[in-house]
């Protein structure tokens, strides 16, 4: 009692000098209780304190308590160092449960200090002693995390201290282990910065996976190929083909399916080349002609019999595992090989296509025909906006316009193929056949276009080249035409992305070695493609000759080329980026800072944002700057809310090259996000003083704004009409009018189908995408890599598949209001143009002719309800019917407004139900619903994406969608002429015959 009356601790520090143990222990105790009170006072003493813990003779227990003592003496004096190394002294007594500010600061100052030694015993290599006490206390804290049930703290503190065997513990013990452990994959991610840990930490989760009873063998193959372990993941895939459960092969397939959204095509095919054949027995010799592709050239079947004795076919005919397994082996094949979802999405974006062919055509009129630079967009524009659709009815309707581009225009123009039928492997070589080298009749024509040609079969098979290399290798081989060896180079670069291929790297080489300006510049991107995140040791080579060499385009191709040979190394890549970013020759300085970004892409990496800010304000060249502050996108894309922050600054920068850097660095990682604050800093740079600052802004701005509709924000149409002033403005100069056309192909690419996407749903890079981009970046240098901007797009689809790989029809719900994500009005550029004609033609009649207008308006009406039906079946089919005459014009403004009145009296529903294959844009993920009686269920919960799909009626039968495929029409002959796509609803009926005009009378 006598305690809490006590006003000095002067009587108990005289005890401290006492002769008796028992005084001294007594007032230790006594002490360490009022030390919150009269710690000033007490601190004058410290230097007893600490001789009596120092003490050898004194009891443990009593050292102990005096070393506490001191420790929270110095705690309140705030000499948090010597205050630890005094707790750690304590032991036991330092009691880390306890509910005090002391014990919290010491607790977090332990873990910091602790973390920070083991991580530089790591980073160093050296040995660096740590403290035995200090590492009982973070394992005390640690057990004490695990008994409270506090499971996400404890692993969060075993990560940072590197102890993976208490994160093991820790997931093991948690409650809901596999909730624990996708944290953990989130955590990984997202906080440790060093590549290395995180591969161990990952492998650490693969190995915590594959204990568990049920594994989620979808989280373990992303971790898997994460650790580029493309043996695990086959021997998972074939466990789960193997099994008797068609679950479980459904499983597989949609493993299969998330592997491929990371476009990793090495990784893929060597997943693919590892999974076993059927069991070796003769009936494997017939089956294999059906089931595995590759003994296409011997059908016989011959190959396999050669290892399997040649028995009698009939002994084990019916193998029912077996034939089962050769059955799934061929449709994870063709996942895995990327035709399946290649297909799949090319069947999508034909049969959903919405572009709007009238924004093409005002572009069109308004451009003049002498400025090859805005008549080139405009080709850009419409290859972007039918990307993949295969509908390039545009350039037939306007085959003498198409004409009139020369060289490297018409270079770009034939390319711009490839990305409208991009991946159309089928007929991709048949299509682009006119125009190919070596045609014979209807090719052999200029250069530019043969050059333009093989650059569009890369873009077609881009990062699926395996039909397509050699016949580049060999173009690419026969060829002295160095217009024909940079669109070679290309597309070999764009089939065989990442796959390091040998070969194919001489050949490209030799070409480099020719010391020609213009096929050097591909060369070395293409280089950069096939080695894209190897690291190899090419990379140095590649730098050497870009020093010895005089070429500008050869040095800047390289410098890109060797950017990308670091893609996704993180620190594995800092010595190579110290040695580019210290260069004297400021292109190399602009490589460095593409390897910055790519080596740290999607890491929001502090190290590399520091690095990329300084050279943003402190290099010599504009385009170091430039490309500093751009890379920054690339860095931040898997945080896109810090971008707009970061280079807020930047934006409003005196230099107008770091204004456009900050422009595209928030397009790029902010890209189909329809950030709000994204949009409000590209506003003002959108008006610009600077023509080409108003360019990039207007290129972001398209960027970010891709799919978002105008209901979500307002801003969009905006946009739009802001893009239509600038496009029709005459005295508006070239190259903002060419980023607003290039931008209103952005707005609406794909048919209006696709967005721009560098993180797949599972949260990895798509590794062709943020390449795809970053060359895209480059076309301030050089036009035809716009291209690559294809390479981003994915589509924004759900489409569910059943067993057999096939589209059933399915429903489900988007919770949320049709008119949130709904395709733009079709009409609108149309409306806007004939409303600024009809005003102007009914003034200019008589009387007489309003009332004959009136008279056939009913008389059109009339006919319009008898063919009603058909009519609205077109105009929904193909949402871009195109108003080419003004009559057709004009049906199209009575069709929209009858639907707007007719839209007024009923109240609009709070859901839509979709029908797979559907549309879903990124925003309305979150409202994706399956209805509750489906016959399907999804085998995981994906709002969007490929989905197998569970069929719980399986005895009833199916009805399929998606057969319209532009493949089953196309007849490989005519790749060049109307044919092929003349056929369905969606593509324009291009070949009908126009209906007879009506009646009228003849009024001069």
């Amino acid at each position: 009692m006598a305690a809490a009356m006590v006003s000095s601790a002067g009587g108990l520090l005289a005890m401290l000098n006492e002769p008796q143990p028992s005084l001294k222990h007594h007032a230790l105790s006594h002490l360490n209780n009022l030390v919150d009170r009269f710690w000033p006072e007490i601190s004058t003493s410290v230097p007893i304190i600490e001789s009596l813990y120092e003490d050898e003779e004194f009891d443990l227990h009593q050292r102990q308590l005096a070393a506490l003592l001191v420790s929270k003496v110095f705690y309140y004096l705030g000499e948090l160092n010597d205050s630890l190394s005094y707790a750690l002294g304590a032991g036991p007594s330092f009691d880390v449960s306890e509910d005090t500010d002391y014990v919290h600061t010491l607790l977090a100052k332990a873990i910091d200090e602790y973390a920070s030694l083991r991580t530089k015993a790591v980073e160093s290599n050296e040995m660096v002693d740590i403290d035995p006490r200090l590492e009982a206390i973070v394992e005390r804290m640690l057990e004490k995390c695990i008994t409270d049930g506090k499971y996400q703290q404890a692993m969060g503190i075993a990560i940072e201290c590197r102890r993976l065997d208490k994160l093991e513990e820790a997931i093991t013990k948690s409650d809901n282990v596999q909730g624990t452990l996708s944290y953990c994959i989130n955590v990984s991610h997202s906080f440790v910065n060093r590549r290395e840990y995180r591969h161990e930490v990952l492998t650490l989760l693969v190995k915590v996976y594959q204990k568990l009873p049920s594994p989620d063998y979808l989280s373990i193959c992303q971790c898997l190929m994460f650790l580029d372990e493309p043996h695990g993941v086959a021997i998972i895939l074939e466990k789960l083909l193997r099994s008797e459960s068609k679950d479980d092969a459904l499983l597989a397939l949609q493993i299969a399916f998330d592997l491929v959204e990371n476009e990793h095509q090495a990784f893929l095919l060597s997943v693919r080349d590892r999974l076993p054949a059927p069991k070796t027995r003769p009936v494997e010799a017939v089956q294999s002609v059906e089931t595995t592709t590759a003994p296409t050239e011997n059908p016989s079947g011959d190959v396999q019999m050669a290892d399997g004795t040649p028995a009698p076919t009939i002994v084990h005919e019916t193998d029912p595992v077996d034939a089962t397994y050769a059955e799934r082996l061929t449709k994870i094949k063709g996942i895995l090989s990327g035709e399946t979802s290649i297909q799949l999405t090319l069947q999508f974006l034909y049969s959903h296509n919405k572009s709007d062919l009238l924004i093409l055509k005002t572009i069109k009129q308004s451009v003049e025909m002498r400025n090859s630079v805005c008549h080139s967009a405009t080709i850009y524009a419409n290859a972007i906006m039918h990307a993949g659709t295969t509908v390039d009815t545009f350039l037939r309707e306007n085959l003498d316009w198409l004409s009139r581009a020369t060289n490297w225009a018409k270079f770009s123009a034939t390319a711009g193929l490839g990305v409208i039928h991009r991946g159309h492997l089928q007929q991709g070589r048949s299509l682009m056949a006119p125009y190919l080298p070596q045609g014979g009749a209807g090719g052999g024509g200029s250069p530019y276009s043969e050059g333009g040609a093989l650059y569009a079969l890369g873009l077609i098979h881009a990062n699926h080249g395996e039909g397509i290399k050699e016949f580049l290798r060999d173009s690419l081989r026969s060829t002295n035409v160095e217009v024909i060896q940079h669109g070679a180079c290309l597309g070999l670069g764009l089939s065989a992305i990442g796959t390091a291929d040998e070969e194919i790297y001489d050949d490209v080489k030799s070409v480099l070695y020719t010391d020609s300006a213009v096929a050097g510049e591909a060369a070395g991107i293409s280089m950069g493609l096939l080695l894209v995140g190897t690291a190899t040791e090419k990379a140095s080579e590649m730098l050497a000759y870009a020093h010895e060499t005089q070429h500008e385009k050869i040095i800047r191709g390289l410098a890109l080329g060797i950017a990308l040979t670091v893609y996704g190394r993180e620190e594995g890549a800092d010595t190579l980026i110290e040695q580019m970013t210290r260069d004297q020759d400021p292109i190399i300085r602009y490589g460095g800072m593409y390897a910055l970004a790519l080596a740290y892409s999607g890491t929001a990496n502090n190290k590399a944002i520091r690095q990329l800010l300084h050279f943003a304000v402190s290099d010599v060249s504009d385009d170091v700057r430039r490309t500093a502050v751009l890379a920054l996108g690339f860095v931040l894309y898997s945080d896109p809310e810090q971008t707009p922050r970061i280079v807020s600054l930047l934006s409003e920068s005196y230099n107008p090259h770091v204004r456009y850097g900050a422009a595209l660095a928030v397009g790029i990682s902010c890209a189909g996000t329809g950030l709000s604050e994204a949009i409000s800093l590209l506003e003002p740079l959108t008006s610009d003083v600077v023509d080409f600052v108003r360019q990039g802004a207007l290129i972001a701005m398209a960027m970010v704004m891709v799919q978002i509709s105008e209901a979500s924000d307002s801003r969009v149409g905006a946009f739009r009409r802001q893009l239509e002033k600038i496009i029709l403005d005459k005295h508006e100069d070239t190259m903002s009018k060419m980023g607003a056309i290039l931008a209103s192909g952005i707005l609406d690419a794909g048919g209006r189908n696709v967005t721009i996407r560098l993180l797949s749903k599972t949260k990895h890079d798509k590794v062709t995408a943020v390449i795809g981009l970053a060359v895209f970046s480059q076309f301030w240098y050089w036009y035809p890599l716009i291209y690559f901007i294809s390479l981003a797009f994915s589509p924004t689809a759900f489409i569910g598949l059943n067993y057999d790989l096939k589209v059933p029809k399915f429903e489900f719900m988007s919770h949320a209001k049709p008119s949130l994500f709904e395709y733009p009005k079709p009409t609108t550029v149309a409306t806007a143009n004939t409303a600024a004609k009809l005003p102007t033609a009914v003034l200019s009649t008589s009387v007489k002719a309003k009332a004959r207008a009136k008279k056939e308006a009913e008389q059109k009406a009339n006919a319009e309800k008898t063919s009603g039906a058909e009519k609205s079946v077109n105009e929904s089919g193909s949402g871009k019917e195109k108003g080419s005459t003004e009559k057709e014009g004009d049906a199209m403004q009575v069709d929209s407004t009858a639907t707007v009145e007719k839209k007024a009296a009923e109240p609009e529903p709070a859901f839509e139900i979709l029908v797979n294959p559907a549309r879903v844009v990124p925003a309305q993920e979150k409202y994706i619903k399956i209805l509750e009686d489906s016959r399907y269920v999804p085998v995981k919960l994906a709002p969007s994406g490929f989905v197998l799909l569970k069929d719980l009626r399986e005895h009833e039968p199916e009805v399929l969608s998606l057969t319209d495929a532009p493949t089953s029409t196309a007849s490989p002959a005519t790749g060049a002429t109307a044919a092929t796509q003349g056929t369905t609803a969606s593509a324009m009926a291009v070949d009908d015959e126009p209906q007879p005009p009506q009646a009228f009378e003849y009024a001069s």
